[in-house]
C-alpha cells in the first residue's frame, strides 16, 4: 500500500511562513463588501474555504485607498473596517488556514463616481475609461509626481495595516490591467517622464510600491506579487516582456510570484479560458448603456481561448527559470495529478479560484480520495456574478440544488 503523501498536501514554507500544504485559494473578487464594509457572508465565504483544507486563502481586491476601488462596494484598507478585517482574519485562522490580502488599486479602470480624493479616476497617462462609460466617467485623467507620491504611500500604510490587523501575507496585484499594471504596459502607459518609455521607467513606480510594501511589513512577511505575463494585446507587455517584469519585481524583493496572464480592461479571457464571460455579464448587468455596450464590443473584448488543463504552465516555465523566488501557478489546475505536475515542474504552490468555488471542500476531498474529480465545468459563470447582490458562487451548483 502507498502511502506517500502527494507533494500538494505537504506542508510548504512562504518565507517564513509555515503552510499545512501547497494549495492557496486565488483572489476572486466576492462582491461581498456591500458599501465598502466586509460582511459576514465574506466570512463565512473564507472561513468555508478554511474548513475545506486550503493552506491559504485570498482576500480579494483590498484596495489600498478609497479611490482605488472599481465600485462603491468594494472595500478598501482603512481603519474604519479594522474591526470587520480582524473578525475576519480571526475566523479563517480559527477555521485552520492562513489569511493573505490582495492589495490593489483600479488606475484608471473604474466605474465609481463617489471618489473622495480625486474628481475622476487617474492612471499613467490620460485614456478612454471603457468601464466608467455607463456610470459617466467616460475619460481618466494622468497621475502627477504628486498622485504617484501618494499612490505609494497609500500602499505603504495599507501594509501596515493588514498586518497590524493580523494578516498572515500580503499580495500586491502588479497585474491585470490595474493601477500598476496600467504603468507596466506600453499600451496605457505613454508617459513621456521617468516613468514612462522604457521598461526600466515603467517598472519604476511599481518596485517603489514594493519597497514601500516591505518597508511596512518588514522582512518576515510574506508578499507575493501577482503579475500579468502577458496582456494579450497588441501594444502591450508581451510574453517575452513579460520575463523582464518578472526579473525585476524578483530583484526587488518579493518572495513569491503568481504567475497569471491577460488584463481585465482589454483580454480577460487570456486568464480564465473557456466559455466566454460576456453572456453571463449581460443576464445580470442591469444599467442598460452597459447591458448595450457589452453586446456590441463583447465579441471583440472577450476572445475565444478553448479550456485546457494547465493552460499557462509552459509560459509560467518561463518565469521560473528565469527567477529566484518562489513561484505560484494558476491556470487550469482543477485535477490532483495537475497540482502534482505542476509541482514536479519546480513550482512551490499552486494558487486555485474556480475548481474551489464549485467545492470549497477540493483539498479535504483530493487528501481522502487521489481519484477525487473535481465538478467545476469552467464554464466561467462564476466570474459574472462579482456585482450579483449575492456575490460570487457556482450556479451550477444551485441549479443542480433546485433539481434534486
Amino acid at each position: 500500500m502507498n502511502t506517500e503523501i502527494p507533494t500538494a498536501f505537504s506542508p510548504g514554507r512562504l518565507a517564513g511562513l509555515e503552510l499545512k500544504n501547497r494549495v492557496i485559494k486565488a483572489a476572486t473578487f466576492e462582491g461581498m463588501s456591500r458599501g465598502g464594509t466586509p460582511t459576514e457572508q465574506l466570512v463565512g465565504f473564507h472561513r468555508r474555504l478554511a474548513q475545506g483544507g486550503v493552506a491559504m486563502t485570498t482576500i480579494a481586491y483590498c484596495a489600498v485607498e478609497a479611490d482605488g476601488r472599481l465600485s462603491d462596494d468594494m472595500m478598501y484598507l482603512h481603519e474604519g473596517i479594522e474591526t470587520e478585517l480582524r473578525q475576519l482574519v480571526g475566523a479563517v485562522q480559527a477555521a485552520g488556514a492562513r489569511v493573505s490580502g490582495q492589495m490593489a488599486h483600479c488606475g484608471n479602470f473604474s466605474k465609481n463616481r463617489r471618489l473622495q480624493r480625486l474628481k475622476r479616476p487617474l492612471g499613467p497617462s490620460r485614456h478612454f475609461n471603457m468601464l466608467g462609460l455607463p456610470a459617466g466617467i467616460p475619460i481618466a485623467g494622468a497621475m502627477t509626481a504628486g498622485d504617484i507620491d501618494y499612490l505609494v504611500g497609500a500602499y505603504g500604510d495599507a501594509a501596515r495595516l493588514m498586518k497590524r490587523i493580523g494578516f498572515d501575507a500580503a499580495e500586491v496585484h502588479f497585474g491585470h490591467g490595474y493601477a500598476l499594471s496600467q504603468f507596466i504596459s506600453p499600451r496605457t502607459n505613454r508617459r513621456t517622464d521617468e516613468y514612462g518609455g522604457s521598461l526600466e521607467n515603467r517598472m519604476r513606480l511599481p518596485l517603489r510600491v514594493l519597497a514601500a510594501v516591505r518597508d511596512a511589513v518588514g522582512s518576515d512577511f510574506p508578499i507575493l506579487g501577482k503579475i500579468s505575463m502577458c496582456d494579450g494585446i497588441k501594444g502591450g507587455v508581451s510574453w517575452d516582456e513579460g520575463v523582464a517584469v518578472a526579473q525585476a519585481i524578483d530583484r526587488g524583493g518579493v518572495d513569491a510570484l503568481v504567475t497569471s496572464a491577460g488584463t481585465s480592461s482589454f483580454n480577460p479571457m487570456l486568464m480564465f479560458h473557456g466559455p466566454s464571460i460576456v453572456r453571463g455579464m449581460i443576464e445580470v448587468e442591469k444599467n442598460p448603456i452597459a447591458k448595450f455596450g457589452l453586446r456590441l464590443v463583447g465579441p471583440k473584448l472577450f476572445r475565444d481561448y478553448p479550456y485546457k488543463e494547465l493552460y499557462l504552465l509552459d509560459r509560467a516555465k518561463r518565469i521560473r527559470d528565469s527567477v529566484q523566488c518562489s513561484l505560484v501557478y494558476i491556470g487550469g489546475c482543477g485535477t490532483l495529478e495537475s497540482m502534482e505536475r505542476v509541482l514536479a515542474e519546480g513550482f512551490d504552490f499552486v494558487q486555485l479560484g474556480r475548481p474551489l468555488i464549485q467545492d470549497p471542500d477540493f483539498v479535504r476531498k483530493a487528501m481522502q480520495d487521489p481519484s477525487y474529480v473535481n465538478g467545476c465545468t469552467h464554464c466561467n459563470r462564476c466570474v459574472a456574478l462579482i456585482d450579483h447582490p449575492d456575490g460570487i458562487r457556482c450556479p451550477v451548483n444551485e441549479e443542480a440544488a433546485a433539481h434534486a
